[in-house]
């Protein structure tokens, strides 16, 4: 298994990342910490209110080691929460997102944060990510949250010269999404899979338990693993500094088919967060 994965546009992704939603008083010292142990790629947004301090992290990383800590080793998501949808506001927010880490120089990947604002809202906010990425401001777009209708309706646009290159959206073995997820592959856009342990809500599972036991590894482990061989990029998050190593340590070892029937429910669908796929 590669430690990353090729997007439709000919750049790469890291195979897994660090999800910062709720990480605050000390975002800039699990950033570095994390770079310090192999995370290559951390996701944010301006809903968790912690673009800043991630950006701190990264550029701590950097000037701690200059000569083996690069900027390009850094892979650098955000989102545009729906106050900064539609094509003006969008173009602001840019601005503002980019500020906020002035050290990093660009973003990686800016994704639209949802398609809770309506059509018009969507296809002008990525009129201005495109925009972005002409100016040389962002390198990669992509959406979140969105449902086949959504990715279809940006897709068939007639001002559409960007193609997504991701769909972050909620994925672990109690919300599977198979149909959406095989639906993006199909069209060559990648899943970025947020909360693969389910919020920590699924972590002690049977399911996972046993499944855990048998390969000799952790609960956490044995989920992230199963977005990876799914061909997901599960960004797991977590606050405490000791679980970091555990949780990247996922190209070790195969899950086997019998593990992952055990894990999966097909016919449960339960996200841990909100449900926005199908909103009109």
């Amino acid at each position: 298994m590669s430690k990353s994965i090729k997007l439709n546009n000919g750049t790469t992704i890291p195979f897994m990342g660090l999800g910062t939603w709720e990480i605050l008083h000390n975002c800039p010292s699990v950033v570095q910490t994390a770079l310090d142990k192999g995370y290559r790629m951390i996701d944010t947004a301006t809903l968790y209110g912690n673009e800043r301090e991630c950006g701190q992290g990264i550029i701590q990383w950097l000037k701690a080691d200059p000569v083996k800590n690069k900027r390009e080793d850094v892979y650098y998501i955000t989102k545009l929460w729906h106050q900064e949808h539609g094509y003006d506001n969008a173009k602001a927010a840019i601005k503002k997102c980019l500020q906020k880490v002035e050290g990093l120089g660009y973003i990686d990947l800016l994704l639209i944060h949802s398609p809770c604002q309506g059509k018009a809202a969507r296809l002008g906010t990525w009129k201005a990510m495109q925009e972005a990425v002409d100016d040389g401001l962002v390198k990669s777009i992509g959406v979140s949250n969105y449902g086949k209708d959504h990715i279809l309706e940006l897709l068939n646009w007639s001002g559409l010269k960007i193609k997504p290159v991701v769909n972050e959206i909620e994925v672990h073995p109690w919300c599977m999404r198979q149909e959406l997820c095989d639906f993006c592959k199909s069209k060559d856009i990648a899943v970025i899979a947020f909360a693969p342990l389910s919020h920590a809500g699924r972590v002690n599972d049977k399911s996972t338990v046993e499944v855990a036991k048998r390969n000799r590894i952790t609960n956490g482990q044995a989920l992230i693993r199963w977005s990876v061989q799914k061909g997901y990029i599960p960004i797991p998050k977590t606050k405490t500094i000791s679980r970091l190593s555990e949780n990247l340590d996922v190209l070790s070892f195969n899950l086997s088919d019998s593990d992952v029937k055990t894990l999966e429910h097909p016919n449960v669908h339960d996200p841990s967060d909100w449900e926005v796929t199908t909103v009109p």
